[in-house]
């Protein structure tokens, strides 16, 4: 049994990290840590607005060390943003540091989700479709390498995938104490 001291969901947008994953930390007892809304918080600027000034690479930074200091603590559900697991470094912190839950969604359950969502830089084009097809292929490999667990959410709605993630979670993870 895994006894890494936080619970970490990766998966691509729209696969439901923070709808299911604040369900899953009050069955679980966790406190819920939306990475992206923390850094928002910090910065007073959100994800878009950093990505405009800062660019995907000083966004990406901004996330990588907001992960390691969220990875010190304990006793948390950590929904991250769908782009953490491009990082090298990353990808080393989750699988050593964080018990990790890969909530996966087809491109054509993220295009129906997504729809009406303006505020998510990287879909901010034309050809959604071809931009989450791209990511779908680079990131699948790496939210498998990184994953404990695995759940497809297609046709669940966040209660449903609670119910299946939650004995499946008790199974295989013991969390540290807080």
């Amino acid at each position: 049994m895994d006894t890494a001291a936080n619970l970490v969901l990766v998966g691509p947008m729209g696969a439901g990290k923070s709808s299911i994953g604040k369900r899953l930390a009050q069955a679980l007892s966790l406190e819920f840590v939306d990475a992206d809304r923390v850094l928002e918080a910090r910065t007073g600027a959100s994800v878009a607005d950093i990505f405009a000034c800062e660019g995907e690479a000083g966004f990406r930074r901004r996330e990588s060390a907001l992960l390691q200091e969220l990875l010190a603590g304990q006793g948390q559900l950590i929904a991250t943003g769908g782009g953490v697991v491009l990082s090298d470094a990353n990808r080393a912190l989750l699988s050593r540091d964080a018990f990790v839950v890969h909530l996966d969604v087809s491109v054509t359950e993220q295009l129906r989700r997504l729809a009406r969502d303006r505020t998510r830089p990287l879909l901010q084009r034309d050809d959604r479709e071809e931009v989450l097809h791209v990511m779908a292929t680079v990131r699948a490999p790496l939210y498998a390498e990184v994953a404990d667990l695995h759940l497809d959410t297609d046709g669940c709605t966040p209660d449903q995938a609670c119910r299946m993630l939650l004995p499946c979670i008790q199974n295989a993870w013991h969390g540290v104490a807080a």
